[in-house]
């Protein structure tokens, strides 16, 4: 178990296993399935489907340190292209996936031709004013295909025995999406590629010095991960049967950032432990007070300076610790009967 906790990009930039072992993805799907007794089913697949973009995030900031501000505008992007599709095109709801998650892949690989060339502030700032572009544009600009404020109702219709109305097909599907995610990220994390870009974290001159292109690295990694969020945003349209500008606007940025430090940032199981607590919290929260950002507020404050590396670094350390002190206690034990 602390293996799991240890996975990280604070790791040794060595090449571990690529691919999951099964009992990785079978936790994960056990640790959801045994959340529905608990929560209701749709929640849960609400809990999945913020994961999915939660490890979106987790790539480009957790793993190559780029923060960006504008997660939300691929997110959009997948649900309104998808939503779309599937009223003029076709009613299938495996097309209209695919379709949301093209659509929001190709302005992720546009948008990075520009973003990637920057670092620090001005990528974050930079990706923030494009996603304040993209809520203009669904907002007014496209209103005569995006409806405006007043949102847009998707036209999924069952496909054999796929139908998104039944949630527990739903959620079977969802999570399926979800282990999916998991282990390409896994895969990619672990693999030469991985490597490259916790390299360029640590020291982007070091690698461009060595001789590497630099900016093929940054923009393949940003263009994955818009490929991440525009599929949990493809998922969320199809599941929930709805969109509107809100889903879309750049102020929700802060949710999966938040999710993302909460769960600890460069560690994938963090990325899904930090979007399950974010909405466990929202939720609980939400229906005892009335102004509960200010709580959540404190929160991520105290995250930031006490717990850096987020519960999964919490655990990791804590239990490292534990095995590292038992071997001397019980040599002292010995020492001084």
């Amino acid at each position: 178990m602390l293996e799991i906790f240890s996975l990280s990009a604070d790791t040794p930039l060595t090449a571990p296993k690529r691919f999951p072992v099964p009992g990785e993805l079978i936790l994960i799907a056990a640790a959801f399935v045994a959340l529905m007794p608990v929560l209701q089913v749709h929640r849960v697949n609400d809990y999945m489907i913020f994961s999915i973009f939660v490890l979106s995030l987790d790539l480009l900031y957790g793993y190559m340190g780029r923060l960006s501000f504008g997660q939300m505008l691929y997110l959009g992007a997948g649900a309104y292209v998808s939503t779309i599709f599937s009223i003029h095109v076709t009613s299938n709801p495996i097309l209209s996936i695919v379709a949301g998650i093209i659509g929001g892949t190709v302005i992720a690989a546009l948008v990075g031709l520009i973003v990637s060339r920057l670092r620090e502030a001005p990528f974050a700032l930079s990706n923030l004013a494009f996603n304040q572009v993209g809520f203009f544009l669904v907002g007014s600009t496209f209103q005569n295909w995006t409806n405006g404020e007043n949102g847009l109702s998707a036209d999924v219709m069952p496909w054999g025995y796929l139908d998104f109305s039944k949630e527990y097909t739903a959620a079977a599907f969802i999570l399926f999406c979800l282990l999916g995610v998991f282990a390409l990220m896994r895969y990619l994390t672990a693999s030469p590629f991985g490597i490259m870009i916790r390299s360029i974290k640590e020291n982007e001159t070091r690698v461009r010095f060595l001789g590497f292109n630099v900016f093929w690295y940054k923009w393949l990694t940003f263009v994955i991960s818009g490929f991440v969020a525009a599929l949990a945003g493809s998922l969320y349209t199809v599941y929930i049967g709805f969109i509107s500008p809100v889903f879309i606007h750049p102020l929700h940025n802060v949710d999966v950032i938040f999710a993302c430090l909460i769960g600890g940032a460069g560690n994938l199981y963090g990325a899904i432990i930090g979007g399950v607590l974010f909405m466990g919290m929202k939720d609980v929260l939400s229906g005892h007070l009335g102004q509960w950002e200010w709580l959540l507020g404190l929160i991520l404050l105290s995250i930031v300076f006490w717990f850096r590396r987020g519960v999964t670094g919490l655990v990791a350390s804590i239990a490292g610790s534990r095995l590292t002190g038992w071997p001397l206690r019980r040599t002292e034990e010995r020492a001084n009967p």
